[in-house]
């Protein structure tokens, strides 16, 4: 196997959701494989000190203020990517937020808060990064941030699954639509990490019996997200389009 072939040298790299958590980590982990990238989140002054760290280990990134679910936003976080480094040909489609409940009880806000983020958000940006890399003419990756819970269920979790459940399609239907015009779209599908969104839960005594009731009995490590994504990103992964890859610790393979 030829390690170049996960380098990302020469690439330009949006990551969406890159103010925390998995957002931000993939962006670190793109710029040290050598692409060129591009940080977006609606809170953009938490981006400048993620930016000033990637320059100061000699990589090159760009923060833009960009909200997911505003399509004149996403147009200008992507012209703001070109003016800067050129065509983006490598989507990370990450952003996405969270409203615990149970469905009858789920306040219509909160559904419209989700779906609009999780999935209504994943289609613009990947969207506009697919007629982007058509117009250059030089294919790409996009790879769509899912999650176990588009296959499984959770209770108190039903919105959340249901927009990761459609991101899953997204990623399947866009793969089978643009296969042949050189861009790959794929999905990573997390199992438990502990992030911003759901680090209350995981320190509480639920949460750490969740923990203990898993295969592994642990949460994800951030770094156990470096290879997949590498691999779905790079050319080490030119022949995977429209698959999901479940980076779980067994989640899914769990009995009742």
């Amino acid at each position: 196997m030829d390690p170049k072939r996960f380098d990302l040298t020469g690439r330009v790299a949006l990551v969406t959701g890159a103010s925390s958590g998995f957002g931000e980590h993939f962006t670190r982990v793109l710029a040290a494989a050598g692409a060129r990238v591009v940080a977006g989140a609606r809170r953009e002054d938490r981006l400048h000190k993620l930016v000033d760290e990637i320059a100061a280990s000699g990589g090159a990134a760009l923060a833009v203020a960009m909200d997911v679910t505003d399509a004149a936003s996403v147009a200008a976080a992507f012209a703001a990517a070109e003016a800067k480094f050129g065509t983006v040909d490598l989507l990370v489609n990450n952003a996405g937020v969270a409203a615990p409940g149970t469905l009858h009880k789920t306040a219509e806000a909160d559904w419209d808060w989700v779906v609009d983020t999780n999935l209504k958000g994943a289609w613009l940006v990947a969207a506009e990064a697919a007629r982007r890399m058509l117009a250059a003419r030089r294919g790409g990756a996009i790879v769509n941030i899912a999650s176990v819970l588009g296959m499984a269920t959770s209770r108190g979790h039903g919105v959340y699954s249901a927009t990761k459940a459609g991101v899953i399609q997204l990623t399947k239907h866009m793969a089978l639509e643009l296969a042949g015009k050189n861009i790959r779209v794929n999905a990573i599908c997390p199992g438990y990490f502990k992030t911003e969104m759901n680090d209350e839960y995981f320190d509480s005594a639920a949460g750490q019996a969740y923990i203990a009731a898993t295969p592994g009995g642990r949460l994800g490590r951030m770094e156990e997200m470096d290879g997949p994504l590498l691999l779905l990103a790079s050319d080490a992964g030119s022949f995977i389009n429209g698959a999901l890859l479940p980076v779980d610790g067994g989640h899914l393979v769990m009995s009742i």
